[in-house]
C-alpha cells in the first residue's frame, strides 16, 4: 500500500508536444456519459476528467497542474507521430499513433449508463474505458494512472485486489482494471506491454464504493461496450433534420452539447472544465461547471432547431422544479446560474495550490457571478420556452403560470441597471443588450398568448414592451458613433448587440441596423473574428485583454446573412470554421495567433455556430 503526497511529477509522453509540460487546449477531444466528461490529449493523456458528475472536485487535473493534478497517460512508448478522430457520428474518440514499427490506436470512450441504459447497481458505475489496438506491424505502449483526488489536494493510498488496482483517498475510491500486468510506482499504477497486428488491452477505470464493487473488463466486454456505446451517438444523431451544408460540422457541434447535459436533472453546463485562461497569464479564469439559464436557453434553441426534442423537454424539466416561481409569483430575480443539480448556492473560492493551466492563476471553483443581476436571462429563458411550446409540445398550466409571474416581474424590473450579459465585474450599467432580451421576454410572451389564446394582462405587457423599445430607440442609437451602443446615452461597441435583428427587434436592413453593423466591422472585427468589447473604452473591473468571443463571431455571420450580405456571410463562417480545433471542437475565445482560449469546449460557441449555419444555409438556397 503506498500513500501519495500529490506533489510528484508527471513526465510527458512522446508526441504532440507540450508547452511547459501542457499540452494546448485546442489538442483535446471530449467523451462523456451525460454525467461527466473526461478531456483526451491528441498524446493520448487525458488531463481533465471529474467524477461522478461535471462539477465534482476532479481526479485528473493536468490541464490546470501539470505536476500536481493528475492525468491518465496511455500512448507508445517509442517515437510517434498521432492523430485523433471521432469514430464517425459518435462522442467515441480514436487516438491513433503512427510509428517506424507499427501503428497502434486508443479508442476512449464512457458507456451510457443513463436513458434507458443500466440496471441495478451498474446503473450507478461510472466506468471510462480505454481500448488499445495494434492494427499494423507491432507497437510498443505505456500507461500511467496517477489522480490527484479534489483537485490534487487529497492524498491517496493505492492497494492490490487480486487483478485490480483500487485507489482510495478520504472522498473517493476508484477501481483501476486492466488486461496487461500493472505495476506500482508509489501512489500511481504504470503498464508497459507491447502488441502485435490484432492484439489488444483493455483499461477500464470505475468509481466504486456503496453498491458498487470493483470488477474487471474483459475483452469481449469493452468490445461490446464499445458497441454499444457507437449504436448509442448514432441512434440519438439520427433525430437530427438538419440536411444542409456544413452537416459534419453541425453535427459535430449537436454531439458536443449533448455530451454536456446532465442526464439526471436535465441540465445543461455551460462548458466541463474551470480556469481554462481566456488570456494566459490574465486574471479571467471562471468556473463554467453550472447551469446559465441564458446558454441553456440558447442550448435549447440550437436543439430544437436541429429536431432534437427530448433534450428541450428534460430542460423544462428542470426549470420547473428548480426556477418555478411558485403560487406567489417570484420575490426577486431568477439567479442567472444554478448546479447541475438545481441547488443555489455556488461559493466561488480560489485553489492556491494549483498552478493554473501555463501558470495563469488564479485557478476558481465555483462562480460569484451567481449573485449577480442579468436581466437579459428573461429573454433567453422565455424564448426557449416559447419555441419549446411552438415546436415541441404546448406548455402547461402551470408553466405558463410560471412565465406570467416572469413577465409581470421584468415588467416592474425592466429598467434597473444590471451586470449584463458580459458579467462584467466593474458596476451596474443600463446595458442595451439587456433591454433588447427583457423587450423579447414581454414580446414572446404576447405571442405565447395570443397564439393558445391564454389568460394574461396583454395591455400591461404591450405597453412595457413598446416603452422598452422605444427606450432602446432612443438612448441605445449614438448618432456621433453611427451604431447601437454598449448601455444607453454610451459611446461604447458592444457586439451583444449583433442580437438585435436576431431577436427580431429591428429589421435587419434598417438603417440604423446597416449603419451599426458597418461600424462594428470596422471597430471590432479582425479577418472575420469579433471582439466583445474593448477592456480599455469600457472597463469590466478586470485586468488583462482578452481575444476574440466566437459566439460574436457566429453572430457576425448569422447578422450579415439576415442583411442579405450573403456572399460576406459565407466568406467569413468558413473562415470561422478554419479556426476550429482538430475534431471540430471551439472554446469560448480565440487569441490574436489563432490559439482556442477559455473554457474548452464552449457551449456558447456550438449553439452559436448551428444557428448560423442553419440561417446562412438557408438563405443561400
Amino acid at each position: 500500500m503506498a500513500e501519495s503526497s500529490g506533489t510528484s511529477r508527471i513526465s510527458g509522453i512522446s508526441g504532440t508536444s507540450r508547452i511547459s509540460g501542457y499540452l494546448p487546449i485546442a489538442e483535446h477531444g471530449l467523451i462523456g456519459d451525460l454525467r461527466t466528461v473526461a478531456l483526451v490529449g491528441s498524446n493520448g493523456t487525458i488531463d481533465w476528467y471529474c467524477c461522478p458528475r461535471f462539477d465534482a472536485p476532479s481526479v485528473f487535473a493536468s490541464l490546470l497542474d501539470a505536476e500536481r493534478g493528475g492525468c491518465f497517460e496511455l500512448a507508445a512508448s517509442v517515437p510517434a507521430r498521432t492523430k485523433q478522430f471521432y469514430f464517425p457520428d459518435t462522442n467515441v474518440l480514436i487516438t491513433r499513433f503512427f510509428t517506424e514499427e507499427g501503428v497502434g490506436e486508443v479508442q476512449d470512450f464512457m458507456p451510457i449508463r443513463g436513458e434507458g441504459r443500466g440496471t441495478g447497481d451498474e446503473a450507478g458505475r461510472h466506468r471510462l474505458i480505454r481500448r488499445v489496438l495494434c492494427v499494423r506491424g507491432t507497437v510498443p505502449f505505456r500507461a500511467l494512472v496517477a489522480p490527484r483526488f479534489n483537485y490534487g489536494a487529497d492524498p491517496h493510498t493505492l492497494r492490490n485486489l487480486g487483478d485490480v488496482a483500487v485507489f482510495e483517498s478520504a472522498g473517493m475510491a476508484l477501481a483501476l482494471t486492466s488486461t496487461v500486468p500493472l505495476e506500482h510506482d508509489g501512489p500511481d499504477a504504470r503498464a508497459a506491454f507491447k502488441l502485435a497486428e490484432g492484439e489488444d488491452a483493455v483499461f477500464a477505470l470505475d468509481q466504486v464504493g456503496g453498491a458498487v464493487a470493483p470488477r474487471g473488463c474483459a475483452r469481449i466486454e469493452a468490445e461490446q461496450e464499445f458497441g454499444e456505446t457507437v449504436a448509442y451517438w448514432r441512434r440519438w444523431l439520427s433525430s437530427s433534420r438538419y440536411r444542409g451544408r456544413w452537416r459534419e460540422m453541425v453535427h459535430r457541434s449537436a454531439l458536443t452539447l449533448k455530451l454536456l447535459t446532465y442526464a439526471p436533472t436535465g441540465a445543461i453546463v455551460a462548458a466541463p472544465t474551470t480556469s481554462v485562461p481566456e488570456q494566459l497569464g490574465g486574471e479571467r479564469n471562471w468556473d463554467y461547471r453550472y447551469v446559465w439559464v441564458r446558454d441553456a436557453a440558447f442550448c435549447v434553441y440550437a436543439l430544437l432547431r436541429l429536431g432534437f426534442t427530448d433534450e428541450a423537454e428534460a430542460f423544462m424539466g428542470f426549470l420547473t422544479r428548480h426556477i418555478s416561481s411558485g403560487d406567489g409569483g417570484p420575490s426577486g430575480p431568477l439567479q442567472i446560474l444554478y448546479g447541475i443539480d438545481g441547488r443555489t448556492d455556488v461559493p466561488e473560492r480560489e485553489l492556491d495550490h494549483l498552478e493554473g493551466h501555463r501558470g495563469s492563476v488564479p485557478v476558481r471553483v465555483g462562480n460569484a457571478a451567481a449573485g449577480q443581476l442579468q436581466l437579459d436571462i428573461y429573454g433567453a429563458l422565455i424564448d426557449s420556452i416559447y419555441l419549446y411550446d411552438k415546436w415541441a409540445q404546448p406548455i402547461s398550466s402551470d408553466q405558463w403560470d410560471d412565465v406570467c409571474d416572469l413577465v409581470d416581474w421584468v415588467c416592474e424590473h425592466w429598467d434597473q441597471p444590471d451586470e449584463g450579459i458580459w458579467e462584467t465585474r466593474g458596476g451596474r450599467k443600463q446595458f442595451l443588450y439587456s433591454r433588447v432580451m427583457c423587450w423579447v421576454a414581454v414580446e414572446r410572451a404576447i405571442r405565447m398568448a395570443n397564439r393558445r389564446g391564454l389568460p394574461a394582462d396583454l395591455p400591461r405587457w404591450r405597453q412595457t414592451r413598446d416603452t422598452i423599445y422605444r427606450r432602446i430607440m432612443r438612448h441605445g442609437w449614438s448618432a456621433e458613433r453611427g451604431a447601437f451602443v454598449q448601455y444607453e446615452d454610451g459611446d461604447v461597441l458592444d457586439a451583444a448587440v449583433l442580437m438585435m435583428p436576431l431577436a427580431k427587434l429591428i429589421s435587419p436592413t434598417d438603417p440604423k441596423w446597416l449603419s451599426t453593423l458597418d461600424t462594428l466591422t470596422r471597430e471590432l472585427v479582425s479577418d472575420s473574428l469579433v471582439y466583445r468589447y474593448d477592456p480599455e473604452s469600457s472597463p469590466d473591473g478586470l485586468y488583462g485583454a482578452e481575444g476574440t468571443f466566437s459566439i460574436c463571431s457566429f453572430w457576425y455571420v448569422e447578422a450579415l446573412t439576415r442583411a442579405g450580405r450573403i456572399d460576406e456571410a459565407r466568406l467569413a463562417f468558413e473562415k470561422m470554421l478554419t479556426y476550429a480545433n482538430h475534431l471540430g471542437l471551439y472554446a469560448e475565445e480565440i487569441s490574436r495567433t489563432g490559439e482556442q482560449q477559455g473554457n474548452f469546449p464552449q457551449a456558447f460557441t456550438h449553439l452559436a455556430l448551428i444557428s448560423a449555419a442553419f440561417n446562412l444555409d438557408r438563405a443561400l438556397g
